[in-house]
């Protein structure tokens, strides 16, 4: 295997941006190579069934609807390659990337698709029960949880925005929160305190969660490692962890503009980040949305942006 070779456009990443910029990219003659990352198809795959993506009226399980798009993208003669890209030399086009099997590509143009991961308490579990009744996505999984008893961990922003959302869907919604108080904006604060179906568990950490098929509650303790320290077990239906995402730049960050947390930015509505040819889609430059369509529809636009960058447009 010949160790450096050239490609017009690598996609790096694997979900909906990915798959989608592999489709717009392959239609527009641009050869392009993809390479899936440690997690072929992204978030998507921990989800049992996707209702809210265009075209699936019945849902459809997270895993086919990747599936679905891999092979759309391969349809059109993307080359799609298992492995993960770990490291970046972004200092001169064309862009030198590195797969974890030492295999070196020069490319014209780079989308950098590689999502960000949602934070977890480190519970096994939370493991356990991953799609059946763990999430880290009130909008992508709280309509199956309409009527039913739910808890969100957090006392952030996100948090706060979670358990509203929730709230107007589940009978009962329980903010799980480590310290006495919430840390989100005021505004975030008033409308929790008005929403009569939420309540707070202030100094509250969960240690663990318990069901037969699925998440039937949580094993909670009460001002942990205090003299008035209790535990008991809180019954819920569905448990939502909100406290936070890390997205997946780390390798990218010496060359790229981001956040304080890590996302990457662009420029205004548009993928393009501050290289020409090199492109951001999907949630590792998305703090705010997160959701399979928008990734979709940023993965769109870098295709289009790397196919008029090569043609001088």
């Amino acid at each position: 295997m010949e160790q450096r070779e050239h490609v017009r456009c690598l996609i790096i990443g694997s979900g909906p941006a990915g798959y989608t910029a592999a489709i717009y990219a392959a239609r527009a003659g641009l050869e392009p190579v993809e390479y899936c990352g440690l997690q072929t198809g992204g978030q998507l795959t921990q989800t049992t069934e996707v209702e809210n993506f265009p075209g699936y009226p019945e849902g459809v399980d997270g895993n086919q609807m990747m599936l679905d798009l891999r092979q759309q993208a391969e349809r059109f003669g993307t080359d799609i390659r298992d492995g993960e890209i770990v490291a970046a030399d972004l200092s001169n086009r064309p862009y030198l990337l590195t797969a974890d099997n030492g295999r070196e590509i020069e490319a014209d143009t780079v989308i950098i698709a590689t999502g960000a991961s949602a934070k977890y308490l480190g519970l096994e579990d939370e493991k356990k029960y991953n799609g059946q009744g763990v999430s880290a996505c009130a909008t992508c999984d709280g309509f199956f949880y309409r009527k039913r008893t739910v808890a969100v961990v957090g006392g952030g922003d996100t948090a706060c925005e979670e358990a509203l959302y929730l709230a107007g869907l589940a009978k009962k919604v329980y903010m799980i929160v480590r310290k006495p108080f919430l840390r989100a904006s005021e505004v975030m604060k008033q409308r929790v305190a008005e929403t009569e179906n939420i309540e707070i568990l202030f100094e509250h950490n969960t240690v663990g969660l318990y069901g037969e098929n699925g998440v039937e509650g949580a094993h909670v303790v009460y001002r942990k490692g205090e003299a008035d320290e209790r535990r008991y077990d809180l019954p819920i239906d569905g448990f939502f962890l909100a406290i936070g995402h890390k997205p997946n730049s780390d390798i990218f960050r010496q060359w790229l503009d981001t956040d304080e947390t890590g996302y990457l930015l662009t420029e205004g509505d548009s993928p393009r980040t501050k290289l020409p040819g090199v492109y951001a889609a999907g949630d590792v430059a998305d703090p705010h949305y997160r959701q399979a369509i928008t990734a979709a529809a940023s993965g769109c636009k870098a295709a289009i942006e790397a196919d008029r960058f090569l043609r001088g447009i």
